[in-house]
């Protein structure tokens, strides 16, 4: 998969900065197109004051927040630009519930998707959007994140499913670009339907026959698994890690344990994500 178009979520806080400048990144190695979307939640005023409360009063409300999004993302335009990439822009309003499948949407036009990893319940909800909903991988990029993209090293957490392999295939534009991706497996051996007697060589296989430099390292769980792929990727000084996603609902908590979520709110690199 090449990568020639990148939808990178912003808002107005300074971490929709560093998703810019990974969207940046990417593209100018790919020469890809960039968009960003900036979506207006409606205000609250009508639910906390009343129904009654003017709908003058409301409409100015509005008429605000969409002016602080249009000047921000001309901001982002010009710091785009300072880099050599042109930004398109775009901006929706509706209510707070409702952001998740506008992002949705538009994500399913684009190759990749850029978001934060959420620091609360609405902010999750359109990470998890973006990709669970899109039927794209999601490139999950932390607030204080100042490495590098393309990655000079990637790790990629390797557990035998789907969803790990729709990832690493999603992933390898990038990959290709390493000059050293590490196969990681976690206790292969406790799902052995998953993996063959050598795990992670099958994998190693298919991502050097597309031009990356694969080397395969099983360990054991220390602690829990999202802890044990978050020091490996410390020990490996890993630029990027690439992993399969689980959405958040009851289900694949229990079944799943909520790694996805825990390493996407303990990672301190971008983390491409796929479902």
């Amino acid at each position: 998969m090449a990568i020639t178009e990148i939808l990178v979520h912003v808002d107005g806080t300074p971490a929709a900065e560093a998703r810019l400048r990974a969207a940046v990144e990417v593209a100018a190695a790919a020469r890809a197109h960039v968009s960003a979307l900036f979506l207006v939640a409606e205000p609250f005023l009508r639910a906390l004051v009343g129904k009654h409360l003017p709908e003058e009063l409301v409409r100015q409300q509005l008429a605000a927040l969409e002016s602080e999004a249009d000047q921000r993302l001309r901001d982002l335009a010009t710091l785009a630009a300072g880099q050599g990439v042109q930004l398109e822009t775009r901006r929706e309003t509706s209510s707070v519930d409702h952001l998740p499948a506008i992002l949705a949407r538009q994500g399913r036009r684009a190759d990749l998707v850029v978001v934060g990893p959420g620091t609360d319940t609405d902010e999750s909800n359109l990470t998890e959007a973006a990709f669970m909903d899109t039927g794209r991988p999601a490139l999950v990029v932390p607030a204080a994140w100042t490495g590098q993209l393309p990655p000079k090293r990637a790790l990629v957490a390797w557990d035998g499913s789907r969803e790990a392999a729709r990832a690493v295939g999603d992933a390898v534009p990038l990959l290709a670009q390493a000059e050293d991706v590490v196969i990681l497996t976690v206790d292969a051996h406790r799902a052995p339907a998953r993996f063959s007697n050598e795990p992670g060589m099958g994998m190693s296989s298919f991502l050097t026959r597309h031009g990356a430099k694969a080397r395969v390292k099983r360990v054991t769980a220390s602690g829990g698994i999202a802890d044990t792929i978050v020091a490996q990727v410390a020990e490996e000084q890993a630029d990027l890690l690439v992993m399969g996603g689980y959405g958040h609902s009851r289900v694949r908590e229990l079944l799943f344990g909520g790694v996805t979520r825990s390493l996407l709110e303990s990672t301190v690199i971008p983390a491409l994500v796929s479902h």
